[in-house]
């Protein structure tokens, strides 16, 4: 009998031993080369920001932490390992997030978009590029075309509306295939294809590397779009202080980037082998995108309008329910233990800020509008400039110097995205004052309001150059 008690004891003891000491699982789907998931994946990981946080008080007192990480290319195959219970969290965009969530009701489970982690409410941040020596201006110009695209990514959602737009007929006027960003990479080079369009920093990023031009921004479509933070339902359940570790961590990594962008940009780059001068595009001040990792009604309105593209590519037969679907208790109680008021945030639709001084003048700069910048080559930080007449002036005492240029910035004078200036038009007011656009259209109808007249980057900058001596 003693022996019997003794050895049920032990086993009660053993039993109560591994609930309190379990090993709580935490499997992250990562898209390190979406460059702006970083605050979601990258950063916390490379940094180890998701140690700082997680709970070891309660029922957390002898719990252990297996942290997984796993990356991705797109959402697709993040969401099916999510479906099979391989994964915890996933970070992804508006569209494939959606499909995310239809995908777990056709299994029988449920997922939630918890965050956001980046965003446009016009749209920015999705593009169409064309070959470099391509005659094409505009979306316009493509009718009758070729262009691939990521299908089921937010990026074929722009294509489709952006088609939709133009009055055409996707399956008739257009040719619309599918085509992973790596691959079209090389179709671009190889004059294969018409035109591509993708998401984040595709858009940017072979234009950077000078095999293809943008012609096509997704904030002309005025449509918003963000890429943010999902769980599954069940987890979250069950481990709600992880899921509000996870997105303190986050946060935590959101405001490492607005603080040393070049620095965080550099690290992005290391990991991913994106040029820095192009996460700087997203991540820098009056960036392309905004880090807001709050529920905004537009990008609420993001989700709606994926879910119905998905019913148009007969994706999904049934709706999800968005006051379900989207959950925002994780993030309000983040941002509280954070010490942030989540309110604040969420009525703040403000760029990522500028308090800078013109690099060339010394005085602070105070409107936005027109902000030029420089990243020389062996510089820890962006130059900023006041205006791009500052910039070029900078740029040719650079160019005598021998320094070299890793990137010249922009802001449109119309939309008031960054862009790469060597791949931007400029048109000239009656004073000579120069205007950035993305597109030369957009350019040409500046020129003519305003009596100046359109100038590439190389013209524009002997321009400025020729008057400040």
């Amino acid at each position: 009998m003693l022996l019997r008690a003794t050895l049920a004891g032990f086993v009660l003891a053993s039993l109560t031993l591994s609930v309190q000491a379990q090993t709580i699982r935490i499997a992250i789907g990562t898209q390190d080369t979406t460059i702006n998931c970083a605050a979601g994946g990258l950063l916390i990981r490379e940094l180890g920001l998701l140690d700082k946080y997680l709970p070891h008080d309660g029922k957390y007192k002898d719990a252990q932490y297996r942290i997984e990480w796993k990356n991705f290319t797109s959402g697709a195959p993040l969401t099916n390992e999510m479906v099979a219970g391989k994964l915890d969290f996933g970070a992804m965009a508006d569209f494939p997030g959606a499909f995310n969530g239809v995908a777990f009701e056709t299994a029988g489970k449920r997922s939630l978009f918890i965050s956001v982690l980046s965003g446009n409410i016009k749209g920015s941040g999705n593009g169409i590029v064309v070959p470099t020596a391509s005659s094409a201006q505009s979306l316009a110009d493509l009718k009758g075309k070729t262009i691939s695209v990521p299908f089921a990514s937010t990026a074929h959602g722009m294509l489709l509306r952006a088609v939709a737009a133009q009055g055409w007929d996707p399956l008739k006027d257009v040719n619309i295939i599918a085509q992973a960003p790596e691959v079209a990479g090389s179709a671009l080079q190889a004059d294969k294809i018409d035109a591509h369009a993708d998401f984040v920093p595709f858009g940017e990023l072979f234009p950077n590397r000078g095999f293809a031009r943008k012609i096509y921004d997704g904030s002309q479509s005025n449509s918003p779009t963000f890429h943010g933070a999902l769980v599954d339902e069940s987890y979250a359940k069950k481990y709600p202080e992880v899921v509000v570790a996870y997105l303190r961590a986050g946060i935590e990594a959101n405001q490492l980037l607005a603080a040393e962008p070049e620095k965080y940009s550099e690290l992005i780059e290391k990991v991913t082998g994106i040029e820095a001068e192009v996460n700087y595009l997203f991540h820098g001040p009056l960036g392309l995108q905004t880090r807001d990792q709050t529920w905004k009604p537009e990008y609420r309105q993001a989700v709606g309008t994926a879910i119905d593209t998905l019913k148009l590519l007969k994706k999904a037969d049934r709706g999800l329910d968005l006051n379900t679907f989207i959950d925002d208790q994780y993030i309000r109680a983040a941002y509280k233990a954070s010490g942030l008021d989540y309110s604040a945030q969420l009525a703040n639709y403000a760029q990522t800020p500028l308090k800078a001084n013109d690099a060339l003048t010394g005085k602070p700069i105070t409107d936005f509008a027109r902000v030029a910048e420089i990243w020389v080559k062996g510089e820890p930080k962006v130059r900023h400039y006041a205006s791009p007449e500052s910039a070029f002036t900078a740029l040719e005492a650079l160019n005598k110097e021998g320094k070299a240029v890793r990137a010249v910035y922009a802001q449109a004078e119309d939309s008031g995205i960054k862009l790469l200036a060597n791949q931007a038009w400029f048109a000239s007011d009656a004073k000579g004052r120069l205007s950035a656009f993305l597109l030369k259209g957009q350019a040409q109808q500046f020129a003519e309001t305003q009596g100046g007249k359109v100038l590439d980057f190389n013209d524009a900058s002997a321009q400025a150059a020729v008057a400040s001596r």
